[in-house]
This record gives structure tokens, C-alpha cells and sequence, in this order.
């Protein structure tokens, strides 16, 4: 997969590859750089730096590439930022073949992140998924 521009065809070679993996094994490959870089982190720039079981740290360097209109980092980066190490969080309590998948986020900003705010560390904590379905992908 070329890291600067994976294609539908990585993303999805890439998930199948998550589904025969128990999820703690799936993450920690994918932050060890064992497997390629998801798509969105790629397009997000932000990146996975510690996993454990139930937990996951992303980090990311804010800059004008992710500004809005406004002059000031999109909302939607910030909470794709933190979608993310939740949803790694619950990723790692899964059985091989098991999704998930988000279904509400909530958040309120207290202030603006700019390109002058630094590295932006984001850890999700989860002990268990909110709703497990008992569904396999695919099913």
C-alpha cells in the first residue's frame, strides 16, 4: 500500500486483514507499523502511539492543512481525533471477526487548536463496549 495514497481496494484488503486478528493483536500491529497506516490517519495525519487492552493513544501535529474557514482547526478533525482512540479502545476488548462501529459522538470545544497549539495527545479508555452485537461482519 503506498502509505501517501492507499486506494478503496488497501482499505478494504486492509479491514479484512483486522477481521482474522483478535483486536488487541490488529491495533497493536497497526501502531507498531506491522500493517500499513489506515486510510484516515494517512489523510488526517494523526497516529497511533500506545495500546493496551481497553486503551489507545493518537497524537497528531495540528496545521494550516486542517484549518477551516475561520482560521482555526476544523471541529470535525478534533473529533475525529478523538473517535479514534475510543473506537481503537473498544477495537482491542474484540474477538477476531467482530466489528464495531460508532454510533453518537458528543463533544464541547473549549477553545480553539491552531497550528501554534503543538502536538495534540488524545487517549480512549473503554472497559467495555457500550452495546456488543453478537452479529459477525459480514452476517
Amino acid at each position: 500500500m503506498d502509505a501517501a495514497r492507499p486506494t478503496h481496494a488497501d482499505a478494504l484488503a486492509l479491514a479484512g486483514r483486522g477481521l482474522e486478528l483478535a483486536g488487541i493483536d490488529y491495533i497493536r500491529a497497526l501502531f507498531a507499523g506491522q500493517l500499513p497506516q489506515p486510510p484516515i490517519a494517512v489523510l488526517m495525519g494523526f497516529r497511533g502511539v500506545e495500546v493496551s487492552a481497553g486503551e489507545a493513544v493518537f497524537e497528531m501535529e495540528p496545521g494550516p492543512q486542517h484549518y477551516n474557514p475561520i482560521g482555526s482547526v476544523h471541529g470535525g478533525v478534533a473529533l475525529t481525533l478523538l473517535d479514534s482512540p475510543m473506537g481503537c479502545a473498544v477495537h482491542t476488548l474484540l474477538d477476531p471477526g467482530v466489528g464495531y462501529t460508532t454510533l453518537e459522538v458528543k463533544a464541547n470545544f473549549v477553545r480553539a487548536i491552531t497550528a501554534e497549539t503543538g502536538l495534540v495527545r488524545c487517549e480512549g479508555l473503554s472497559s467495555t463496549p457500550a452495546h456488543a452485537s453478537r452479529r459477525r461482519r459480514g452476517e
